[in-house]
């Protein structure tokens, strides 16, 4: 048993001896549990990609294909249909499930081994989306993709936490967000290209997802274990030897230290569950619930995967369709290196701050350009459809510097050891149950607040823009077993927690 109190007096003096450089194995290491992050974002674009073809609307979807092709149909509502909300949503509700399940899995045996049953379930969930011969069979083809969302997103993160530098850390983990861009972008790439392989070109684009998948499992494999699970465990010896090849160094007594505190700690504690509801995890557990929700109460997901979708309502032409959605996917990838190049050197909250403020600027103008400009049946002309892609792509910008990779970044750093594991779960939980609120609703949120709900989303921003500002303390280069530590000199947190 360690005393937590003392533990926190001797943090800043430890920290302060950590060793370590960037080494070619700790980045080699993130880059392939990564992958989970590809898998992510590649479900995510192919599914508003598929969804804006004939081919596929035809078999599965024949009243949103009907409605599609009625010249005098509502511009916003012309895919209004729950089949086919449901279609993208359920890979969230599934994913909600799966997370629970792999919190455990990840405590105990490892975040390699979800990491390895994200893949295989990716596998699996290609496989049967590609030979889908009925809704029934799609269904089940996304459900088991959302199983794999929900071990990779419970796991990667924080996977990419654990074994990074502190000093790089913030760029490190947002490498998950960097793979989700990368397979939003090639999704959407593929989708363009396939829409014109008539009849089976959308069994192409949704089976293509196997072979990341494939990188996902078998690079799992391979992925060393993070000294955090191993010590946590009882494999000191196995930890020091991991963290020693991480760090590129023998001398990591100080982090080893830590690690073993931690370790300790989360040992003695039983149900990591219960014990983050305690009064000493509250602001944890406020960033666990809000910082995921806030992410997709900006809209982007909306934009994301109905990108196809709405550049059609607003009345762009064929040509456009699928291009949209390709430059968008391009300008998120775009963004990350971004929030890559800044994160560690400006800190989590400056670039919040302003890619809230950037978000809430452009949801507005979008707005406004809709409400004047594009009624219920007519099209938008030139030009203004040129603005609404520019003011799109800088709201993507803004988010993808942002709240798309910090999101994620900041609750998986923030936990300790002992409820790690909970804590990310209740995050992905969170994330993937506003997304799958969201996804289910927009179609007829679409439909009946037509452009002002760009105008909702740009009060949701304003709320959380606020709520980081006054709420949310720096994150950057406190070690990761250290964390709890800025609660306690944060303005309104440290009169939350109990005295030691």
């Amino acid at each position: 048993y360690v005393d937590e109190g003392a533990h926190k007096k001797m943090a800043n003096e430890r920290a302060e001896q950590y060793q370590g450089k960037t080494t070619g194995f700790v980045t080699i290491t993130c880059l392939i549990a990564a992958i989970g992050g590809c898998m992510f974002g590649y479900d995510i674009g192919v599914a508003g990609g598929v969804t804006s073809t004939d081919d596929f609307l035809r078999e599965f979807f024949s009243n949103v294909y009907a409605k599609r092709r009625n010249a005098h149909e509502n511009n916003y509502c012309k895919f209004n249909d729950q089949g086919l909300a449901a279609f993208n949503s359920s890979l969230y509700i599934a994913g909600l499930v799966a997370t629970l399940v792999a919190s455990p899995i990840t405590r105990k045996y490892g975040r390699r081994v979800s990491i390895i049953c994200a893949g295989i379930f990716f596998l699996v969930g290609a496989a049967v989306n590609a030979g889908s011969i009925n809704l029934p069979m799609l269904l089940l083809g996304r459900i088991m993709l959302g199983f794999g969302v929900g071990f990779e997103s419970q796991a990667v993160p924080v996977y990419l936490s654990e074994v990074s530098p502190t000093h790089i850390r913030g760029a490190l983990s947002v490498l998950f967000q960097l793979a989700t861009t990368l397979g939003i972008f090639s999704a959407n790439m593929i989708s363009y290209v396939t829409q014109k392989l008539s009849p089976w070109g959308w069994r192409l684009a949704l089976g293509t997802a196997a072979f990341p998948a494939l990188l996902m499992s078998l690079g799992g494999y391979f992925l060393p274990e993070t000294p955090n699970s191993l010590i946590q465990r009882g494999l000191a010896e196995k930890g020091r030897h991991v963290l020693e090849k991480l760090r590129g160094t023998s001398n990591v007594d100080a982090e080893f230290q830590d690690l073993i505190d931690a370790s300790l700690l989360a040992n003695s504690i039983k149900h990591p569950f219960r014990d983050i509801l305690e009064k000493r995890h509250r602001p944890q557990l406020v960033m666990a619930v809000l910082m995921p929700m806030f992410q997709i109460l900006t809209g982007v997901n909306c934009i994301l995967f109905y990108a196809p979708v709405m550049f059609l309502t607003m009345g762009f032409g064929e040509n456009y369709l699928l291009y949209s959605g390709v430059l968008l996917g391009f300008v998120l990838v775009l963004s990350t290196f971004v929030s890559i190049g800044l994160v560690d050197k400006l800190g989590r909250r400056p670039l919040l701050l302003s890619g809230g403020l950037q978000m809430i600027t452009c949801q507005i103008i979008v707005s406004v350009i809709l409400g004047l400009k594009l009624g219920d049946s007519q099209e938008l002309s030139k030009g203004y459809s040129i603005m609404l892609v520019i003011f799109f792509s800088l709201f993507v910008l803004g988010y993808g510097w942002s709240w798309g990779p910090l999101g994620y970044t900041v609750p998986s750093e923030v936990f300790p050891l002992a409820i790690r594991s909970a804590g990310q779960s209740i995050t992905v939980a969170v994330n993937l149950l506003f997304t799958f609120i969201v996804a289910q609703a927009f179609l007829y949120l679409l439909c009946a607040l037509k452009f002002g709900i760009f105008l909702l989303f740009a009060c949701c921003v304003s709320v959380m823009t606020i709520f980081v500002y006054f709420m949310l303390p720096e994150t950057k280069g406190v070690p990761i077993e250290d964390m709890s530590l800025i609660w306690t000199k944060h303005w309104f947190w440290k009169k939350m927690l109990p005295e030691n």
